[in-house]
């Protein structure tokens, strides 16, 4: 005999009830110098055909919110974070009634943070209803494209989960190889806050504490050679307050 759950799980109507479709965006930063860049894709279907955007799309019947997310990635992107060094955390629900022309919408938002050698950025490749992939300097993004949805608030939330995190963890450093110099770490930083104004002195007398010397030097151009160091602590205390605040 059936219980009175089962009995009112088959006599349950979902379309009485508003219908909600689920998306996934992504914010992925990488760093090359002391610029930070973030992953962007041209729409190449309506809404908002030709308009920059973060990468993201649907989120299928069989699948979680973060396994649509580095599905949609790759999609779109031709990156896949499984083959670098990358952090993946939720950033926040976008659920606005009208963010989306289409229909009801809601996002799960995801921020990744991509490893690079502060030299060179994964190459990106155009996929899916993607007409264009491309790496973009956040600052001049935000300062001077539109976006489309709600992406810029997206974007924004994301740098300023980043920008805030890294005065008191050293999130930054996954933003580069397992190791690396103090000197690497500090253009992180600057990247991020978007700064010349982070002392030298005051940043190393900071960071040491949490940093395990790995007992190697690297030589880059002509400069003396660079102590190499890996995480030993993720927290940063006291904190390295942003410049400027």
């Amino acid at each position: 005999m059936a219980t009175q759950e089962e009995r009112f799980l088959a006599d349950y109507v979902p379309h009485e009830y508003p219908s909600v479709a689920l998306a996934v965006d992504l914010v992925v930063f990488a760093v090359t110098g002391s610029t930070l860049n973030a992953a962007f894709v041209r729409r190449g279907t309506h809404p908002f055909k030709g308009a920059l955007a973060l990468p993201g799309g649907f989120v299928l019947p069989d699948e979680d919110a973060l396994t649509a997310a580095w599905r949609e990635l790759e999609e779109e992107t031709g990156l896949d974070l499984g083959a670098h060094r990358a952090h993946v955390e939720q950033l926040a629900t976008y659920s606005s009634p009208n963010r989306d022309p289409r229909m009801r919408v809601a996002s799960v938002a995801h921020l990744a943070l991509l490893a690079t050698d502060g030299r060179t950025l994964p190459e990106l490749s155009t996929g899916s209803d993607a007409a264009a992939a491309e790496w973009l300097p956040v600052y001049d993004v935000l300062a001077n494209a539109d976006l489309a949805f709600d992406h810029r608030d997206i974007l924004g939330a994301g740098l300023d989960r980043l920008a805030g995190k890294i005065e008191y963890t050293l999130t930054a450093a996954r933003l580069l190889p397992e190791e690396f110099t103090l000197k690497q770490l500090r253009s992180v930083y600057r990247a991020v806050w978007n700064t010349d104004k982070l002392d030298a002195g005051n940043f190393t007398r900071k960071m040491t504490g949490a940093l395990q010397d790995t007992g190697r030097k690297v030589t880059r151009g002509k400069g003396a050679p660079a102590t190499v160091f890996t995480v030993r602590d993720e927290y940063l205390s006291p904190p390295l307050i942003r410049p400027d605040r």
